[in-house]
């Protein structure tokens, strides 16, 4: 696919594959329920595991999705050996990449759900900070594939009023807030409940003192809300 600009050069585009790495961890049991857990901008899928086995229920499994938009980190100590992080999204063509998102999260269920390891019924989504506005972007427009979502610390979908792909769903939705949040202080998310409560049965919204982190109050609380959930 190509278009001409103004100054007759042509921009082209192509349609190419790329991995898509996550963790998996498996209980004993057979059909678990599924935890899905998107990290922050700068983090990876390894610590994202290591969170997630803080917050999930022991019966649950969890597959710790990795960012596909990668970038250098400067070390911690000088001399130190570069790091890598990874985020969700970028401000060229976001579209795409919020289509990737979605692909990404059909797909991995699908597979999972396939061999037999978790229950279609039973899938839960969490997000911190740059992933939550794409996971509710997700459940808002795939309404039937989550049974609940989560979110830490992280924003609105930008076009969440405007936007006419949003339907209202079933799935539960619990969104955690930080009274110290530098980038989501309490001004900001005041009224995130009332705005996801137009497309959701069931919101729950809380407030912690915590700064754009997650806290051990936080980590108990979900752990409480996916255990009910799960049981109905």
């Amino acid at each position: 696919m190509s278009t001409t600009n103004e100054g007759g050069e042509i921009e082209g585009s192509l349609t190419t594959e790329i991995k898509l790495y996550y963790d998996l961890h498996l209980p004993e049991i057979q059909t678990a329920p599924l935890l899905i857990a998107l990290h922050g901008y700068g983090a990876s899928k390894r610590q994202m595991m290591r969170e997630a086995r803080q917050i999930a229920p022991p019966n649950f499994a969890i597959a710790a999705l990795q960012g596909f938009h990668q970038h250098l980190k400067e070390p911690k100590e000088p001399g130190g050996p570069l790091r890598f992080g990874f985020g969700w999204l970028t401000n060229f063509r976001p579209e795409e990449s919020v289509a990737l998102h979605h692909k990404a999260l059909i797909d991995l269920t699908g597979m999972l759900v396939g061999e037999g390891v978790v229950d279609p019924e039973q899938v839960f989504l969490l997000g911190f900070s740059q992933s939550c506005a794409l996971n509710y972007r997700f459940v808002f427009t795939h309404p039937e594939h989550l049974r609940g979502v989560v979110g830490i610390c992280g924003g609105m979908p930008s076009d969440w009023e405007a936007s006419e792909v949003y339907k209202p769903t079933g799935a539960s939705v619990f969104h955690l807030a930080g009274t110290r949040d530098e980038f989501y202080p309490p001004e900001r998310v005041a009224d995130y409940a009332e705005r996801l409560r137009l497309r959701a049965r069931h919101v729950v919204a809380e407030t912690y003192d915590a700064g754009h982190e997650i806290v051990p109050a936080m980590r108990q609380d979900v752990h409480e809300w996916l255990e009910s959930q799960a049981n109905g």
